[in-house]
């Protein structure tokens, strides 16, 4: 089965929309202290690069996966990669910061499509047993794009702040391979628009399905606020890293990310998605926890391992939650709406962990971090069943 998925054409071009959809924050993260030198920005405004970017995905990644359902995946995934890539490369032209904040909303427009229809077709394309064996699959390449951009971006924000802002034209090649490499999934799109609308209510409405939506906003706002946003931070101040430096720090994270998310198909068979996003939260509280104490390079690389090991075992388990869960002909607005809580998770994280920070600094931040860590916790052993989200 496995070798059968991974000669699957359409995986490779999902696997493109994937590299595309992670691209906006990940490739930027370990420029953020040196955009912030060359404006003069503080460590709270900075996150505004990333809020900017992620915040339009609150409102229009539902929208996006209605229509989805409605009109068919391309009619709008399409456009949207085309929107990311110029929006994005456009920003390498640009010297105002307040310019570069309307880029990034435009840049956020076009992405917030990306990062849930993709999912929503591994979900339309793959049933059973090679559904969390695609999504493994799936967040091994994003873990991958998280390792390589961070290192990429790191080395070219060495060269010029704007130097990162090359890589969104790699959404161009990417959308012609949706259009020319393809087909529109098979499902019955709905006709009846208030019928469906009343429908996906019913189905959200479920506590398992408000569950899954929680871990998803809980699980970026650890990841974009505690990690993404501060570690370049505490790195630059604590161990005089540059930005390259960083690069290779968080390229670390990702690389076992992606090495322990190709198990993810076997260790769902063995022990189901229940109990590997136990595992998940409970590995970000301890991270959490550990990050602020460690003064030793070397022993920082710890809980970097063991975050890279969480998220591997956190997001495909989510993702695949969230595709069994919906119905066939609701699954782009499922997986838009799910986007949607993720997006909300980036948008309020750098500011929610930043709340912490401006208190008692790294510590507060990753204080604060581990308490929404435990949340998670608490959420799957109090509110989630494994038989619910089969």
């Amino acid at each position: 089965m496995r070798n059968q998925l991974l000669k699957d054409r359409r995986l490779y071009v999902i696997f493109g929309i994937t590299l595309v959809g992670v691209m906006g924050v990940a490739s930027i993260t370990p420029a953020l202290p040196k955009i912030a030198k060359t404006f003069d920005l503080s460590q709270t405004q900075i996150g505004l690069l990333i809020s900017a970017f992620t915040f339009p995905g609150i409102f229009l990644t539902p929208i996006a996966g209605i229509i989805a359902d409605r009109i068919g995946r391309k009619k709008v995934l399409v456009p949207s990669l085309f929107l990311f890539g110029i929006a994005g490369f456009a920003i390498f032209f640009v010297d105002k910061f307040e310019y570069i904040i309307i880029l990034r909303i435009l840049q956020g427009i076009g992405a917030a499509p990306i990062g849930s229809l993709n999912t929503t077709l591994i979900g339309d394309f793959y049933k059973g047993k090679q559904r969390p064996e695609a999504m493994g699959y799936n967040a091994s390449v994003l873990s991958l794009s998280t390792a390589s951009y961070p290192l990429i971006g790191g080395f070219l924000a060495a060269i010029a702040w704007n130097f990162p802002f090359v890589l969104p034209l790699l959404a161009i090649p990417i959308g012609l391979f949706v259009v020319f490499g393809l087909e529109e999934p098979k499902i019955e799109m709905p006709t009846n628009f208030k019928e469906y609308i009343k429908s996906i209510g019913k189905s959200i409405a479920r506590k398992e399905v408000l569950g899954v939506f929680a871990l998803g906003i809980i699980t970026f706002i650890v990841l974009y606020g505690a990690f993404l946003t501060y570690i370049p931070f505490l790195l630059n101040e604590r161990f005089l890293m540059d930005s390259g430096y960083i690069g290779i720090v968080l390229f670390v994270s990702s690389i076992t990310t992606a090495i322990v998310a190709t198990q993810v198909g076997r260790l769902t068979s063995k022990f189901g998605s229940l109990k590997l996003l136990r595992m998940a939260f409970f590995l970000y509280f301890v991270v959490t926890l550990l990050i602020p104490l460690i003064h030793n390079i070397w022993i920082f690389f710890l809980p970097i391992l063991l975050f890279g090991t969480a998220q591997a075992l956190n997001i495909p388990s989510l993702q695949t939650a969230m595709a069994n869960l919906a119905p066939d002909n609701q699954r782009g607005a499922f997986m838009s709406l799910n986007g949607m809580m993720l997006r909300i998770g980036q948008t309020i994280g750098p500011l929610f962990i930043g709340i912490g920070y401006t208190f008692k600094g790294i510590m507060g931040a990753y204080f604060l971090a581990a308490l929404v860590a435990l949340l998670g916790v608490l959420l799957l052993f109090v509110a989630i069943r494994q038989e619910q989200i089969q």
